[in-house]
């Protein structure tokens, strides 16, 4: 019987154990997507306690905590930190398989040199032992960068932004970690939702524009994208949940906008419309100023109504969608290929049907003499666990290049999460390990060694120009 996360946790063979020791633990972390407030880096935050830190936001340990019975006071309501934190200690036994058990435990390790497995039995002395720490001249949000090797760090930005932190990090001549906006313009391009009309208002004042037409919106996000590059924006990134294709001319998606300007209700064809034309235009922009366009699909988001209206999003009531993408999704590349305006892109999906139908679409728009142009992204939300990330793995190496791939991003709210590059990083060493010791690729450690530090890093400062 293994010991529960040894030095060896995940690996399974002497070829895995070689790869990752030897190769993927050295290598420094790109995380070219995550949640993170670059306020909190900007300042250099310290926390209070390990609730702060560890439970704040984290939608994942709040729907574990739901489905353990624990009641929402001690998840975001009233109770103090520590009954909080006791209360998350108490569930954590109860999460056999689930990634969190995983994750927790290597944050405790890393970050606190804790190797005890969490329980209600030593959450008092846990917390003590974390707090102490956290409370010490040395623990802040740019040491746990530092900590973890983190040289790149691409945020999450909405179009209206003023930047400012961002500014004032690359200013910052004492902070060896790299960090950079990226472009998120969901709020202009889902016309359906609700606040449509008066972010359209907003995003207008940062041009000193009132937005009254398609073309003036279209030249404002073209702006606001010049603004984002200047600034040091490498990447954009879109929360699609579902992929829509339905063409239309400038003319039809103007009278579509004006109508959802002026509180009118739209139809789903218009809806669809807008989107298309937007996402068309968009990716011009990006290929125009050689930046990277993530697309995210699948999340069912909002499901449970009632506690939407009670904390609003982003809470843990979200879920996979069953939507069908590869049609659209084909004819959205497409038509921007078409004009030999493709940016780079990266895929993602939350539904894992959905993983063949990536892994093949990458390869209908690859070209223009770049490697792994078009991305299949790694394991995406429910799908950053073990078998989501194999499975992910496996369609990649089967249907495309793995050896392109750009590797793992955190996707998180929380400075702790690097760890889940470790994570990453065994289990890659344990698939490709496995295809060598089952004879189906060469025992050539040097090259073997080269592949696995490309895709921990290397391949990511080379594909985002970082």
């Amino acid at each position: 019987m293994k010991k529960f996360m040894d030095k060896d946790f995940l690996l399974q063979t002497e070829t895995a154990k070689y790869l990752y020791h030897n190769h993927a633990s050295k290598m420094p972390i790109c995380d070219y997507h995550c949640h993170l407030n670059p306020q909190e880096i900007a300042e250099n935050k310290r926390y209070n306690n390990i609730t702060e830190i560890w439970l704040g936001g984290d939608h994942y340990k709040w729907r574990a905590m739901r489905s353990f019975g624990i009641d929402e006071e001690y998840i975001t309501g009233n109770a103090s930190d520590f009954e909080k934190f006791k209360a998350f200690a108490k569930a954590m036994p109860y999460l056999i398989g689930n990634p969190i058990y995983h994750w927790s435990h290597l944050e405790l390790k890393e970050y606190f040199g804790i190797e005890e497995t969490l329980s209600e039995k030593n959450a008092e002395e846990i917390w003590n032992r974390c707090n102490e720490i956290i409370q010490s001249p040395d623990f802040s949000a740019r040491t746990m960068i530092e900590k973890s090797n983190v040289k790149y760090i691409g945020t999450t930005d909405d179009p209206a932004d003023d930047l400012k932190w961002h500014i004032a990090i690359s200013k910052d001549e004492n902070f060896d970690c790299q960090v950079g906006p990226s472009f998120r313009p969901d709020k202009a391009v889902k016309i359906g939702n609700e606040g449509f009309a008066e972010y359209i208002k907003v995003l207008g004042t940062t041009e000193n524009t009132e937005i009254t037409s398609y073309k003036e919106l279209i030249d404002v996000l073209e702006k606001r994208v010049a603004f984002f590059v200047e600034n040091g924006c490498k990447i954009t990134d879109h929360g699609l949940d579902r992929i829509y294709f339905r063409a239309a001319t400038e003319e039809e998606v103007d009278v579509i906008l004006k109508k959802a300007l002026n509180g009118e209700v739209l139809t789903q064809e218009e809806i669809e419309k807008y989107s298309t034309l937007t996402m068309v235009n968009l990716g011009k922009m990006y290929h125009k100023h050689d930046i990277v366009m993530q697309l995210h699909i699948g999340a069912l988001r909002n499901n449970n109504t009632r506690m939407f209206k009670k904390l609003g999003a982003d809470v843990g009531f979200d879920s996979i969608d069953d939507a069908e993408v590869a049609m659209p999704l084909s004819r959205l590349l497409d038509s921007l290929a078409t004009e030999d305006m493709l940016p780079k892109t990266i895929l993602y999906c939350l539904n894992p049907k959905d993983n063949e139908v990536l892994g093949t679409m990458i390869g209908n728009f690859q070209g223009g003499g770049i490697a792994g142009k078009i991305q299949f992204g790694s394991g995406w939300w429910f799908n950053d666990q073990k078998d989501g990330m194999e499975r992910q793995m496996m369609a990649l190496s089967q249907l495309g290049l793995i050896s392109q791939f750009v590797g793992m991003l955190t996707d998180s709210r929380s400075f702790l999460s690097y760890t889940r590059h470790e994570y990453f990083r065994r289990i890659l060493c344990n698939y490709i390990g496995g295809l060598v010791e089952n004879g189906e690729y060469p025992d050539d450690m040097e090259f073997l060694g080269e592949i696995i530090e490309n895709i921990c890093y290397n391949n990511a400062v080379k594909y985002f120009n970082v």
